[in-house]
């Protein structure tokens, strides 16, 4: 069974580890959390035994990039060398430039603050729409990123004004998989703020099969 590792620590908040993890437990890996709160460290020779990296959601970018930073030169290593890093709202977030990981070939924006947002409140929790490989979904949002130089990347997912709202890319002999916003969410995510569950775990599923494989 191959191993996938999961950030825990300062650069997320409770319950995005968590719905990560069960995700790919679900998936059918073997899961650990790495990070200040997790199982092991974040370092070369545990991501060495991984198959894949899960960046989950959280607080604020600048704030988690304070804490993740210290990381950026072994993850990017990692990944180049086959790595599989996946990266959920914060994540996709950290996987960009500005600041971040600089693992995507251009960089990540606010959906709320594209011309044709259906989302407007950074601050909201809310649903949005997607186009995800031809079916329109929704899913759970949280101020989600949209992705920008997107040429010779897999789009899967576009917001309603196609703004590429999920892809995976290329990064040297890995792969790098990214979602605005929140697929793994599970039901109390939902019921906890007032809205309508939509589960949509099966396309969290299918970012971690095409970031994988």
């Amino acid at each position: 069974m191959s191993l996938a590792l999961v950030y825990d620590g300062p650069a997320t908040l409770p319950g995005c580890p968590e719905a990560v993890a069960a995700l790919l437990t679900a998936h059918g890996f073997d899961v650990a959390t790495v990070g200040p709160d997790g199982d092991r460290p974040l370092e070369a020779e545990v991501l060495a035994g991984a198959a894949l990296y899960a960046q989950p959601g959280g607080g604020s970018l600048r704030h988690a990039w304070r804490h993740l930073r210290r990381h950026r030169r072994v993850l990017r290593s990692w990944v180049a060398d086959g790595g599989s890093y996946v990266g959920f709202c914060l994540g996709a977030y950290l996987a960009g430039r500005g600041p971040g990981l600089g693992l995507l070939p251009g960089d990540t924006d606010q959906y709320v603050t594209s011309p044709h947002a259906t989302v407007d409140d950074p601050d909201a929790d809310a649903l949005v729409e997607v186009d995800w490989r031809g079916r329109r979904r929704t899913l759970f949002f949280q101020d989600g990123a949209r992705f920008t130089r997107t040429d010779g990347t897999d789009v899967l997912a576009r917001y309603p004004g196609g703004e590429v709202a999920a892809l995976v890319a290329a990064y040297g002999r890995g792969r790098v998989g990214v979602v605005g916003p929140h697929p793994e969410a599970t039901a109390d995510w939902f019921t906890d703020v007032g809205l309508p569950v939509h589960d949509a775990r099966d396309l969290a599923d299918d970012l971690v099969t095409a970031a994988t494989t």
